[in-house]
């Protein structure tokens, strides 16, 4: 299952969604009809990853980018009568308590996350007993919040910063939500990166001189996955 190159550069945000969903989702059992929310879901690169692979129904939700030119996507990609696009804040969702059958982020859940209350109090009302939780998102190989390395200082924003982390912090605030829980590092970091960057985008442009500077030493890409207990 593929998608055409033309189409990813130009809806592309950050690094290859669809090849990070590919890893995320390799183990996300298949239940034809299943509900999913894509929370944050950008241009919906990931949406018409999990309505094509999954045949399922779709919500794709974001904050920045508009249903309507999200529609025109999933017309294009053919997968319009199952996604459901909508632009909502991702702290306040407005489903019904046990709706989800499963929920993937790509590239988005540090934004509005990266807290102690996020998960248990808006995100987990929201699926199903044994839903699957499946999170991909950057972050760092440890905290260095207060030793920033000095080459790094001037190509990493300081907001940007502040949502990254490391696994070691993440962990605690889901493996007591979540059974058969597993966090790590991602392996496509690379293929993810190399892609976003080949793009002729004036941020990917930017996040050149950034991923030169760091060359494997201190970012990565988590990814997080269970199911509700």
């Amino acid at each position: 299952m593929g998608i055409d190159h033309c189409f990813l550069q130009e809806n592309m945000m950050g690094p290859n969604a669809w090849i990070l969903a590919e890893e995320l989702t390799s183990n996300l059992p298949r239940k034809k009809g299943m509900r999913i929310l894509d929370l944050g879901c950008g241009r919906g690169i990931s949406s018409i990853f999990l309505a094509k692979k999954y045949e399922a129904e779709v919500f794709a939700v974001d904050l920045w980018i508009s249903a309507t030119e999200n529609f025109a996507r999933f017309q294009q990609m053919g997968v319009a009568q199952q996604t459901v696009p909508l632009q909502f804040d991702a702290r306040q969702l407005p489903f019904a308590q046990s709706f989800f059958d499963a929920v993937v982020s790509i590239d988005s859940y540090h934004y509005f996350g990266n807290n102690n209350t996020y998960f248990e109090k808006i995100l987990r009302p929201i699926l199903k007993k044994g839903a699957v939780v499946s999170l991909a998102f950057p972050g760092i190989k440890n905290e260095i919040h207060e030793n920033i390395p000095e080459e790094m200082k001037p190509l990493w924003d300081e907001e940007a910063l502040q949502m990254w982390h490391s696994i070691d912090w993440w962990k605690p605030k889901f493996e007591a939500h979540l059974e058969d829980f597993n966090i790590c590092e991602m392996d496509c970091f690379s293929r993810a990166w190399d892609d976003w960057l080949a793009c002729d985008n004036p941020y990917a442009s930017e996040d050149r001189l950034m991923i030169e500077a760091d060359n494997g030493r201190f970012m990565n890409l988590i990814k997080l996955t269970g199911t509700i207990r």
